[in-house]
């Protein structure tokens, strides 16, 4: 389990999308994995140094697992169980699971006699057997098979042998044979039920990691101080102090008791081994105690001290990790706050925050110590309860992503939010976060949006797609709730924590006053709400009951003078308006009628709706909620301000909007493409010297092999060739120039278009000459396109995202108006079309004002294309399509560009590993 898997976030590099989603990356080094029952194993290559350790695994085999292994009860001599350790085809392997340096599993793969087959078998410890540790091992041992041509596994097993038989099962692979001698084919080539027994092994994994963490049953305190002030007394305190029903152990050499609670001078000196251990001593100590923590068979620590990464201590922090995972133990930190959890019969509050947290129904987690104590403190003061808290400090080894698989088994759990400062990998956040708000709602702030910068404006593409606007992209494919403040984060938590999703995005409002209603319509309609006219039945049966004078439009205004019951009346007529999914209630306090009349009749109104309300009190101090829960209906939100009200609803309306979409996930595949020769286009077309721009032949030739329309060209190097190619193609024609050099090519005059007459093609072509000089190699000549909306269709390798899509409004203008959206590659035929709606240009494609409305669906599927080829490729890290003409006749690329590295470093893939 590196980094990647158990810790999503802080998995280093990007995932690669050419293998399946879920395909383990093949073990070449020792990896880290989370076994199903939380607990981490280290998965690694065996070869013939390990011989007297197999040897000695083997022999400590009780009965029926040699007899599984082996079908007899007898060991085969040492030289027939060392055998495979040495063999020289480089596609066996011999794959060990260890515990602190014990093994306690062997999985091998070797030839069997098929040049496309090899025999598979297994054998786990008795004591960690039922943990799926089987599985793990045939998942990287299948994963390596694979990636050197081999297609099937046999295994020969006994009939009887359900263990091995439900390995297979539990994989995911498909068992093409089974005869009475045992024998059995497994086809190695994973489907999509595979992948879903993947991705549900893998998060119930990670969360039951997590579990133990933050349900423990003991604690020890180690650090524990009788100093007033200091970390590890308030961490005590607040232990004590919350009811924690399970043992707390202080460790503290130098006292005999803290806080009244027996003190003990080391962790290997316990009474009991404790399922977590809270660590607040001097970072120059917390190796040490590390270790003890590791040899004494700790489950799990939270290292709150600081001094690692955060201090430029990257090596130590690295160091702490490694040990950590060597004793199958997880860490949260360092530099962290602490771990609340407000369960029933757990009710942790391992923090050293001041602010005692309420039980509730939101799971917080934060990067920043010091946001995270004020977050706590900020969430009562809104009366907010949580479920819990989780500061992730450096985020070594426990991610955001381990939460999120936590939260979303979590019963107690029904809202996420999180503070995030970086991605660690961030297409795996992707996934588990869309997994996880088809269920429940996940909130995040992330910083950095203007840190990151733009690049080097290399291209047009480089130049729009900035690093922010990827991470937004990631946001809103996932479903996250991206806001931009954490006063936003927790008005948004607040709705969702006690309202239901909208069905709809259209608003209804109601008040007393004009002002804030008019306020309250604007704020709807800037976050894309809709603020509906209200039904003729409504206005009708509304008009009798209201005072005169009163505004039957939407908003809604009852005028100063209204009274509890016209609110009730209103506030029950409009929730009953199929018109409206969702309302907002304004109340300004005009001296005449009492705020706590006015929500109590707002409650009463509400109560059997199945519709989200919340409500805005101007002037008027009531709480931040209209009821607490207590009489079996949720409380409403009140928000100071109506901006603030309308945002929040905002944000619900498009998470409900988010999961009404049956978008398809899975993306394009294009059998048609030649890969070998595109392959090998690349492959000529790469410089050992550096990154470059690609030939515009190569570029053609690429495109070609992909189905990508390019205008037809021909690279002219002399003005006399550049007339007789014109001749040839058929004036008028278009000559760019081809340069090494210049990116823009119109900012240099490096672009003639409608040239009618070979004459002029030369003396065109030498005009410009004249002008760039040696920069110019030549030009491209091209015919004449045809009328229709230009756009620009990009893609590039970000460094933190791995490959992106791009497309906007194109031309020259392409930076002027800035108009375009991204998404991470490779896309679905839906996500394309989605991403096209997303842009302004979008407007004029699907026809405005009479226009004949363009072949979208072309668009889309290029735009798939270029995501497919560039998730083929990692060589590309950058390309240009612009402009690209679109009309009802399809999409062609009038002009392109392509970039490309002759060395692109293995991307780790997005599975169960941690590093």
């Amino acid at each position: 389990m590196s980094n990647d898997s158990v810790s999503p976030d802080s998995g280093a590099g990007v995932a690669d999308d050419t293998r399946r989603r879920n395909d383990p990356v093949p073990v070449a080094e020792p990896v880290d994995v989370v076994c199903r029952d939380g607990g981490l194993v280290r998965l690694r290559p065996l070869d013939s140094s390990d011989g007297e350790a197999v040897v000695h695994f083997y022999s400590g085999l009780d009965q029926q697992s040699l007899y599984r292994r082996f079908m007899s009860h007898h060991l085969p001599n040492d030289a027939i169980l060392v055998h495979p350790l040495a063999s020289p085809d480089p596609r066996d392997q011999v794959l060990g699971a260890e515990i602190s340096g014990e093994l306690i599993a062997i999985g091998l793969a070797v030839q069997n006699g098929q040049d496309q087959a090899a025999e598979v078998a297994f054998a786990v410890a008795t004591d960690h057997q039922g943990r799926g540790i089987g599985t793990l091992l045939l998942e990287h041992l299948a994963a390596h098979a694979r990636d050197c041509g081999r297609t099937l596994f046999k295994a020969n097993t006994l009939t009887g042998n359900l263990a091995m038989l439900g390995v297979f099962e539990q994989a995911g692979f498909r068992i093409t044979e089974q005869v009475l001698r045992g024998e059995v084919d497994i086809v190695l080539t994973l489907d999509d039920r595979a992948d879903v027994a993947v991705d549900e092994r893998e998060s119930w994994a990670n969360a039951a990691s997590i579990r133990h963490m933050l349900r423990p049953a003991t604690i020890a305190v180690v650090g524990a101080s009788r100093t007033p002030g200091s970390v590890g007394h308030a961490l005590m305190k607040n232990l004590l102090s919350t009811g924690f029903e399970g043992a707390i152990y202080p460790v503290n050499p130098s006292a005999a008791s803290v806080l009244g609670v027996p003190a003990y001078p080391s962790v290997d000196e316990l009474p009991v081994v404790p399922d977590l251990a809270v660590i607040a001593v001097p970072s120059h100590a917390v190796r040490s105690v590390l270790v003890q923590c590791g040899k004494t068979g700790v489950g799990g620590v939270v290292i709150v001290t600081a001094g690692f990464a955060e201090s430029d201590a990257v090596d130590a922090e690295r160091e702490l990790v490694e040990l950590a995972r060597s004793y199958g133990m997880r860490m949260i930190g360092p530099n962290c706050i602490g771990i609340v959890n407000t369960a029933d019969g757990v009710n942790v509050n391992a923090t050293f925050s001041p602010a005692a947290p309420m039980k509730g129904g939101i799971g917080f987690a934060s990067q920043s110590g010091a946001l995270g104590i004020a977050a706590l403190d900020a969430f009562r003061d809104l009366d907010l309860g949580i479920s819990t808290f989780v500061s992730l400090g450096n985020k070594a080894d426990v991610s955001g992503n381990d939460l999120l698989q936590y939260w979303q088994n979590d019963p107690e759990t029904a809202v996420a939010a999180l503070y995030l400062e970086s991605f660690g990998n961030p297409r795996k956040f992707a996934r588990i976060a869309r997994n996880f708000c088809r269920t429940k709602p996940l909130i995040a702030v992330k910083s950095g949006r203007t840190a990151s910068g733009r690049r080097a404006a290399s291209s047009h593409t480089a130049a729009l797609a900035s690093n922010d606007l990827i991470a937004d992209a990631l946001f809103r494919d996932a479903g996250i709730i991206r806001v931009a403040t954490l006063a936003e984060l927790f008005d948004v938590s607040r709705l969702l924590a006690t309202q239901p999703l909208p069905g709809g995005q259209r608003v209804g409002i109601v008040g007393n006053s004009g002002g804030p209603g008019i306020l309250a319509a604007d704020a709807c309609e800037a976050v894309g709400l809709t603020v509906a006219p209200l039904s003729d039945e409504t206005r009708a049966q509304l008009a009798p009951l209201l005072l005169p004078g009163a505004g039957l439009d939407n908003p809604v205004d009852l005028i100063a003078a209204a009274t509890p019951e016209h609110y009730e009346l209103a506030v029950e007529l409009m929730l009953a308006d199929d018109d409206i999914d969702v309302l907002l209630v304004i109340y300004t306090d005009p001296m005449v009628s009492d705020a706590g009349d006015i929500a109590a009749a707002i409650r009463r109104a509400t109560a059997t709706s199945p519709k989200p309300v919340a409500a805005n009190f101007l002037a008027a101090d009531i709480g931040s909620t209209i009821g607490d829960g207590t009489d079996g209906h949720p409380p409403i939100p009140v928000y100071e301000f109506p901006e603030a009200a309308a945002a929040a609803l905002g944000h619900a309306c498009g998470l409900g909007e988010w999961r009404r979409r049956a978008t398809n996930d899975t993306p394009a595949v294009y059998a048609d493409v030649d890969t070998e020769a595109s392959n090998t286009i690349v492959a000529a077309a790469a410089s050992p010297d550096g990154t470059q721009w690609m030939a515009p032949d190569d570029v053609a030739a690429l495109f070609r092999e992909w189905g990508i329309d390019l205008l037809p060209s021909v690279v002219a190097t002399t003005s006399a060739q550049a007339g007789q190619l014109a001749s040839e193609i058929g004036l008028p024609v278009a000559i760019k120039v081809v340069s090494d050099t210049i990116t823009h090519k119109t900012d240099v005059g490096g672009v003639v278009l409608d040239i009618e007459t070979t004459q002029d093609v030369v003396a065109a072509f030498d005009e410009m000459k004249g002008r760039l000089g040696a920069e110019m190699t030549g030009v491209v000549v091209q015919p004449m396109a045809g009328e229709g909306v230009e756009v620009i269709v990009g893609g590039l390798a970000d460094a933190s995202f791995g490959p992106v899509v791009m497309v906007g409004a194109g031309g020259t203008t392409a930076e002027v108006w800035e108009d375009r959206a991204v998404a991470l590659a490779p896309l679905s035929i839906d996500r394309a079309h989605m991403l096209i709606g997303e842009t302004k240009v979008s407007r004029l494609l699907n026809g405005y004002r009479g226009t004949e409305a363009a072949d979208t669906d072309a668009l889309a599927d290029l735009l798939c294309r270029v995501g497919a080829l560039l998730a083929a490729h990692p060589e590309i890290v950058e390309l240009d399509l612009n402009p690209v003409v679109a009309n009802a006749a399809g999409v062609q690329a009038l002009d392109a560009r392509c970039r490309i590295t002759p060395v692109q470093a293995p991307r780790p893939h997005p599975r169960r590993h941690l590093d």
